[in-house]
């Protein structure tokens, strides 16, 4: 089951500020405040990723069921 249209919706929106948060630490913040956001970042866009790949699983279980 891929994400729900308001999943994906608030995660873009979740991403498109986290950046916009990085371009201002990348100005004044610590390096490390950046590479959090960096992360938070990274994860949030993995969360489609793992999605597909459950839905690949779950595919590959339900033929090998029939």
């Amino acid at each position: 089951m891929a994400l729900s249209n308001s999943v994906q919706e608030s995660l873009d929106e979740a991403t498109a500020s986290l950046r916009n948060a990085l371009a201002y630490a990348a100005r004044q913040e610590r390096p490390i405040v950046c590479t959090q956001i960096s992360k938070l970042i990274s994860d949030i866009e993995s969360i489609g990723s793992y999605d597909e790949l459950l839905d690949s699983l779950d595919s590959l279980t339900d033929v090998k069921k029939q």
